[in-house]
C-alpha cells in the first residue's frame, strides 16, 4: 500500500513552525495570540503564490510579525486598562531552551516584562534584530517601513532595555539552586529561610486580571515578600484549601518556576530574576486564570531561535 507522500509546502512551513512560534510569542507575550498568528500565517502561506518566494523562512517571518505587530496594537489599550499588573503569559519550555543562555534570557518572564514597555513597532524590530539576528534590510521588509526608520527604532528599543534589563545575573545552575531552596523553603512556611534568598528590594508582581485576588500593585521588600509566600501553606487561596494545594519544579519560559495546583487545575505560577550573587530581585506570580490554559493542558513549547 503506498502512502500519498507529505505536501512540499506543509513540510516547508512545518520547518519554521517553531520558529514562527517564537517569534511571535516574544512580540505578543502571550501564548495563545502567538498561537493564533502561526495559525493565520499558515492560511497565508496555503493561499500565496508560493513559485515567487525565494526565501520561504524570511517569507514566513515577515507573515507572522506583520500579523503580531497588527495583533499587540490592537490589544495595547486592553493591556492599559487591566486590573492590576500585566504579565506575560507563562508557557512551560523545554530544557534545550534552558541550555541556550539567549534563548533563556530572550524569553524569560523577566525580558517579556521590559519589552511590554516598548512601542509595538520597537519590539517587534527589537525581537528581529537583537534575538533572531534578521538584518535591518531584511527586517524594513517584514514591518513595511524603512531601513533607516527601522535603524531607528531599533537603537531605541536597544537603549531602552539595556536600562531596564538586569545587567548581571546568576548562571543557570545557581538559579535552579536557589529556586529549590525557595521552593523548599515557601512550602515549609520558612519566613527566615526565604528572607536569606530575596534581595533586600525585591519586587513582587501578582497578575490576577481581576479574576482572582491578587496585589493590585507591587509587594517591594524582603520581608513583606517573605511573609507573602509563608503564608501560602497556611491559607485557602483560590478555593483551594493547604491540604489540597500541590506546588512542583518545572521549567517556565527558559528558567526554574513554580506551579501551584489544586482540585484539578492550575492557580497559579511563579517565576524569579536574579542578581549575580543569585539573589531573588524580581518575582513574577500569574494567577490570572485566563494565562494558566497552556500551562495547565501541559503544552510544553520550543521557544529557541532556529
Amino acid at each position: 500500500m503506498t502512502h500519498p507522500s507529505p505536501d512540499p509546502d506543509q513540510q516547508v512551513f512545518h520547518q519554521h513552525r517553531n520558529l514562527l512560534f517564537a517569534v511571535a510569542y516574544r512580540i505578543l507575550g502571550t501564548a495563545a495570540d502567538a498561537e493564533d498568528a502561526v495559525q493565520e500565517a499558515w492560511i497565508k502561506w496555503s493561499a500565496a503564490d508560493r513559485s515567487q518566494v525565494a526565501d520561504p523562512k524570511a517569507y514566513l517571518t515577515r507573515i507572522v510579525s506583520n500579523l503580531a505587530l497588527e495583533q499587540l496594537r490592537s490589544t495595547r489599550h486592553k493591556r492599559e486598562t487591566y486590573v492590576g499588573p500585566w504579565l506575560p503569559e507563562p508557557i512551560l519550555t523545554s530544557g534545550d531552551t534552558a541550555d541556550a543562555v539567549t534563548d533563556a534570557e530572550s524569553v524569560s518572564m523577566a525580558m517579556l516584562v521590559v519589552l511590554e514597555t516598548l512601542s509595538p513597532l520597537e519590539r517587534a524590530v527589537f525581537v528581529l534584530k537583537d534575538v533572531f539576528g534578521f538584518s535591518h534590510a531584511e527586517i524594513a521588509e517584514m514591518v513595511e517601513r524603512s531601513e533607516a526608520a527601522v535603524r531607528q527604532a531599533a537603537h531605541r528599543a536597544r537603549e531602552h532595555v539595556r536600562a531596564r534589563r538586569p545587567r548581571f545575573t546568576a548562571d543557570a545552575s545557581r538559579q535552579r539552586k536557589v529556586t529549590e531552596r525557595f521552593f523548599a523553603a515557601a512550602t515549609g512556611g520558612d519566613v527566615n529561610a526565604l528572607m536569606g534568598l530575596l534581595s533586600p528590594d525585591v519586587t513582587l508582581w501578582t497578575d490576577g486580571g481581576g479574576k482572582v485576588r491578587q496585589a493590585l500593585r507591587p509587594v517591594v521588600g524582603a520581608s513583606t515578600v517573605a511573609a507573602w509566600f509563608a503564608a501560602i501553606g497556611t491559607v485557602t487561596y483560590q478555593g483551594v484549601e493547604p491540604a489540597d494545594m500541590k506546588a512542583e519544579l518545572v521549567e517556565i519560559n527558559g528558567g526554574p518556576g513554580m506551579v501551584f495546583s489544586g482540585l484539578g487545575r492550575v492557580i497559579a505560577t511563579v517565576t524569579f530574576a536574579f542578581d549575580a550573587d543569585g539573589r531573588i530581585t524580581a518575582i513574577h506570580n500569574v494567577a490570572n486564570p485566563d494565562k494558566l490554559q497552556a500551562i495547565g493542558e501541559g503544552t510544553t513549547y520550543d521557544v529557541g531561535l532556529r
